[in-house]
C-alpha cells in the first residue's frame, strides 16, 4: 500500500475514535493504529474494504495517492 494513507483524516472527518471505527468496521484497533502510524504497510483486501465501507469512502480515496 504505497503512497499516501489518509485513514486518520477520514476517521476524524467522520467524528470517529480509533475504537469506534474498529467496532464499526469489525477490525482490531491495533490494525487501525498501525495503518495510521505507517507501522503496518500491508493488510488484507477484506480489511481495506471494511474500513472504506465504515468510512463511506473508496479504498483508493483513503489509501492511495491520487493522479498516480
Amino acid at each position: 500500500m504505497g503512497g499516501v494513507n489518509r485513514l486518520k483524516e477520514y476517521r476524524k472527518k467522520r467524528g470517529l475514535t480509533q475504537q469506534k471505527l474498529a467496532d464499526k468496521a469489525n477490525v482490531s484497533r491495533s490494525i487501525i493504529i498501525g495503518l495510521e502510524r505507517g507501522t503496518i504497510a500491508t493488510t488484507t483486501t477484506d480489511t481495506l474494504l471494511k474500513l472504506s465501507t465504515a468510512l463511506n469512502a473508496t479504498v483508493p480515496q483513503i489509501f492511495f495517492r491520487e493522479n498516480v
